[in-house]
């Protein structure tokens, strides 16, 4: 094989949305570094910022830019060579493209016109934010950005008030404290949040408790970033702070004990059992009622 020269593939003609990480480089599968090895281009957000990937791998795939700002031209281009029997590698700086980053143009016009497209997952800041965020993962919904204007941000806020699931978006930190301020305005003070920061990078940060709670930390340091904001159940919430935990149901007592105490599940149902003189697990089938 002559320098340069790629090894042969068995690797079929078609897209491969390929999942990178999403800070830490070693967040990435055998099978995605395979196809970005075998791939005849990788199109990226941002080629120099995949350029440091590649590099860190050993990968000498050709690369070409698809951003939000040329995605309707270079979609059509890529269809071409996807026609003509390319394999592609479709990339974002971090995480699924697609979700929250470009994508969708091309993946839609792929499928249009019969192309295989074949997703390779991987890191995903929210699920791994909601992972290990404490709160109940039984249902949710992810919406993405939140909306930069106070106005449409306070709508969508309405919309999830009495909520039965957890609700997650991506913010800016510099939008961060106001919408924390609409979501104590909107949702209520005792609203549970949580604010993951910098997920799987060095400055990874994670602040748990009520939505007056983790204002109160905002108000005294600066957040840098990329942001994921979970908001919990609206019956989380209904206990007001002065309650006695006799008062809450066993899952707004975990909950609370979870936020405050930094407990685990566990530890905070051997706590509410002792609490209340009962077994731990009678505690445990009262929980698994109450979700």
């Amino acid at each position: 094989m002559k320098p340069g020269e790629k090894a042969a593939s068995n690797l079929a003609p078609g897209l491969y949305v390929v999942a990178t990480p999403i800070g830490n480089l070693e967040d990435i599968t055998l099978r995605a570094l395979r196809i970005l090895k075998e791939a005849d281009l990788i199109a990226c957000e941002d080629t120099r910022h995949t350029q440091k990937l590649l590099n860190h791998y050993g990968i000498t795939t050709r690369t070409t830019s698809y951003h939000e700002h040329n995605e309707a031209g270079r979609a059509e281009e890529l269809i071409q060579q996807l026609e003509e029997g390319l394999r592609i590698a479709l990339v974002t700086d971090a995480g699924m493209p697609g979700i929250s980053d470009p994508g969708y143009r091309v993946i839609a016009k792929a499928v249009e016109h019969n192309i295989t497209v074949v997703p390779i997952p991987g890191a995903s800041a929210f699920v791994a934010a909601l992972a290990a965020s404490g709160m109940s993962t039984d249902a949710f919904e992810f919406h993405g950005f939140l909306p930069p204007k106070s106005g449409q941000r306070r709508q969508v806020l309405e919309a999830i008030k009495n909520s039965q699931q957890a609700q997650i978006f991506y913010e800016a930190p510099h939008r961060l404290k106001e919408a924390v301020e609409d979501v104590i305005e909107i949702l209520g003070a005792n609203r549970p949040l949580v604010m993951a920061r910098e997920v799987t990078k060095i400055h990874e940060e994670f602040l748990r408790g009520s939505a007056s709670q983790i204002l109160e930390r905002l108000n005294t340091q600066e957040v840098k970033g990329e942001i994921t904001l979970l908001i919990g159940k609206a019956d989380e919430a209904r206990v007001g702070a002065g309650d006695s935990p006799a008062k809450q149901s066993i899952y707004q007592r975990v909950t609370q004990l979870m936020s405050e105490e930094k407990l685990d599940e566990k530890a905070a149902l051997k706590k509410i059992a002792k609490e209340r003189g009962i077994s731990k697990s009678e505690a445990y089938r009262e929980l698994q009622r109450n979700k």
